[in-house]
């Protein structure tokens, strides 16, 4: 694999803290959303200020940031979007993501220098399409999730050598075509194509006999009865050189509604899975079983392969809950020292005094360390730390780094 040119890997992150966890946890670029016109508008999201400090200390440690504009855009909404794009220009992200042909145009006119990436919700799925876009002056296509790794390799072999390929490779997966649905709006009002989506897909179902409206009959798979649209989520970790060897650009990591220990633990784990199968084939498999156990350590609902192998089937599905397996739960970043040289912590879960937790690092160590002592801010002890968001200072048995995560094993 040493001759092969190593793909970005790019991760996702809904605030400022994220980013820098993205960032420092081996992302090669990170993609964000603003406070408008993008698809994730429950995500904490940027304002204008937060992103310009993300794109300086991304460029700082030499990584890029991507903006996501990827709406399918109203009348109502092009006046917005060209004084939106007129602010980027100004604090110069890498890329815009964009799914509509009319903001693709926009953007186009008003910040040309800034690369422009075609969305997955633009429908990419043929080599035709992505010439198009090509032609119009795009840098990138995002390919449908619905295609395998033969078709992106087939688009690979009939666009320019310049023309570059991203394609997700881990996270949730949509029920509906390259995540264009219509079920949120019908059911809730509120549009997936313009940043609401409720998560219908995550719903539990019964069926209704048309010529007996209003009488419910429930599907049952256990005594919760089931969710017909609740797809596993997408994993790769185990096909990183069948990914290289089809001509992808870019690794996409799904999830920007995620928190800092996912993002960590996607990053850290892809970015070590990458480097070894560009050192050799050989240090990848040796290397096969800490991928998996180490990924299986953020939430998940299972994993599939989704489309890149074969079509799937009812075996890609989960049909009798919609909750997520977790392995280890978040206690939150290190944010520094206090003048006492205790360790300075915003918690976002509960954890006690003599609980053995782990410091993760981003070169992949788990460092197993015992609490000794938790204190508020006024300096007073606490046999826990019940209440999320709480500034904490703790006496640890092992010493973590500033911006480290802290974790607590299941």
């Amino acid at each position: 694999m040493n001759t092969i040119k190593k793909p970005e890997l790019l991760v996702p992150a809904g605030s400022l803290e994220v980013l820098k966890v993205a960032v420092r946890y081996g992302a090669d670029a990170v993609y964000i959303g603003g406070e408008a016109f993008g698809l994730r508008a429950k995500a904490k999201n940027f304002s204008m200020e937060d992103m310009e400090e993300g794109i300086r200390f991304a460029h700082k440690h030499g990584k890029k940031v991507h903006v996501t504009a990827n709406i399918l855009a109203h009348n109502y909404d092009l006046d917005g979007v060209r004084e939106y794009f007129k602010e980027l220009k100004d604090i110069k992200p890498d890329a815009l993501i964009i799914a509509d042909p009319g903001v693709f145009e926009i953007a186009k006119e008003i910040c040309p220098d800034i690369e422009r990436h075609i969305s997955t919700q633009a429908n990419n799925t043929n080599y035709a399409t992505a010439n198009f876009w090509y032609k119009q002056g795009a840098k990138r296509v995002v390919t449908a999730r619905e295609l395998s790794l033969r078709e992106i390799s087939q688009i690979r072999d009939n666009i320019p050598d310049d023309m570059e390929i991203e394609s997700f490779i881990h996270g949730s997966m949509c029920i509906s075509y390259s995540g264009r649905c219509l079920l949120s709006n019908f059911f809730t009002g509120r549009d997936g194509n313009k940043g609401a989506c409720t998560h219908p897909c995550r719903w539990k179902y019964s069926v209704m006999e048309e010529q007996r409206p209003g009488e419910y009959f429930p599907v049952y798979e256990n005594e919760r009865g089931t969710y017909i649209f609740n797809s596993k989520d997408l994993c790769m970790i185990e096909h990183i050189p069948e990914l290289i060897d089809a001509g992808i650009d870019s690794f996409k990591i799904e999830g920007r509604m995620k928190n800092a220990l996912y993002v960590a633990t996607v990053a850290r784990t892809y970015r070590r899975a990458i480097d070894d199968c560009i050192e050799s084939i050989e240090k990848y498999q040796e290397n096969l079983e800490w991928y998996k156990e180490q990924i299986g350590n953020c939430t998940y609902r299972d994993f599939t392969t989704g489309f890149f192998f074969n079509k799937p089937t009812q075996d890609d599905q989960i049909y009798d809950n919609n909750t997520y397996k977790k392995e280890a739960v978040y206690l939150g970043m290190v944010k520094g020292r206090d003048e006492n040289n205790r360790v300075l912590l915003e918690q976002k879960n509960k954890f006690c005094v003599n609980d053995t937790i782990e410091i993760m690092k981003p070169d992949g160590q788990n460092i197993p360390a015992k609490v000794l002592g938790i204190y508020a801010d006024d300096g007073s002890a606490q046999e826990s730390a019940p209440h999320s968001k709480q500034q904490l200072h703790l006496e640890l048995s092992e010493q973590p780094e500033e911006m480290d995560i802290l974790r607590q094993p299941m």
